[in-house]
């Protein structure tokens, strides 16, 4: 059966009627919250609870793998730097070998200038530099035995002929290096060559040094002279008084082979051979 009462009001305390000029009516009912004013953002509430959630393990691997690496590489680093300029390494010692034209002593003299440079700034084109003016060395390799030793090996140029300038006999190698100023043939077994590069053409004095280049030492000790025509008329005296006809540098290596196997033939006395002819090297002639 629905309810006969009524609701009931009570009466709140009246309040003044509104000043002139002002709006709103005599009873006004307000609700306040705390709340930011008109404009002002609002800052979304954190929540009251926060999961947190552990690292990946590949990810901290990857951290630590990373991290393990950059400290290798500082260490390293620091470590190479310390060797590079330690003074422990310094060089303290230079030995020399392969000399043959030139001494040891010459070779350290020359590289004075290393003497308590670490071992690790040192490389072969720096030695190389210093020994540039030492026309005998055509090649040298240098190695480091720390702590403080430097070893350096010399390739010399050959030599292969004097070259008679006057009264002066200069050395030579197969590229027309001067070696030395003033030798002494007598004690030098190798062909001299008349005028040199003074007096002889050039051509024909490299057609010379050329062949001289392709024989073996034992045939050079066998040689008096060396002398060419032309580039392709290239002769040669053995110290018998033999002649060796060699025509031009073509097969040069061929040729020598020919000859020395010729060279060594038994001597027939009765037919005593003056004339070899290698020019053609697939069908020497003697006679």
């Amino acid at each position: 059966m629905p309810s006969t009462r009524r609701p009931s009001y009570r009466a709140g305390p009246r309040r003044p009627p509104a000043a002139r000029g002002e709006s709103g009516s005599s009873d006004v009912i307000s609700a306040s919250k705390d709340s930011p004013a008109v404009g002002q953002a609002t800052a979304p509430a954190a929540p009251d609870n926060v999961l947190s959630f552990p690292e990946p393990k590949a990810k901290r691997r990857r951290r630590i793998l990373q991290g393990t690496i950059a400290a290798l590489v500082v260490l390293i680093g620091g470590i190479l730097a310390a060797a590079v300029y330690s003074p422990v390494l310094a060089v303290q010692t230079i030995t020399v070998e392969g000399t043959r034209l030139l001494t040891p002593d010459q070779v350290r003299t020359a590289l004075a200038p290393l003497q308590g440079k670490p071992l690790p700034q040192i490389s072969d084109n720096d030695v190389a530099a210093l020994l540039q003016p030492l026309v005998q060395v055509k090649k040298v390799t240098a190695e480091a035995r720390p702590p403080s030793a430097l070893q350096v090996t010399v390739t010399e140029r050959v030599p292969v002929a004097l070259v008679r300038q006057g009264e002066a006999h200069q050395l030579v190698d197969v590229e027309g290096v001067k070696l030395s100023d003033n030798a002494d043939p007598a004690s030098i077994p190798l062909p001299v060559i008349d005028g040199g590069g003074g007096t002889l053409p050039k051509d024909l004095f490299h057609a010379i040094t050329e062949v001289l280049g392709a024989l073996p030492a034992d045939v050079l000790a066998r040689l008096s002279n060396a002398s060419a025509k032309s580039v392709d008329a290239v002769e040669l005296k053995l110290v018998d008084g033999q002649t060796i006809v060699w025509g031009n540098a073509g097969e040069k290596e061929l040729k020598a082979k020919v000859l020395e196997a010729l060279l060594k033939a038994p001597a027939d006395p009765k037919n005593p051979v003056r004339t070899y002819d290698v020019s053609v090297p697939r069908h020497p002639v003697t006679r």
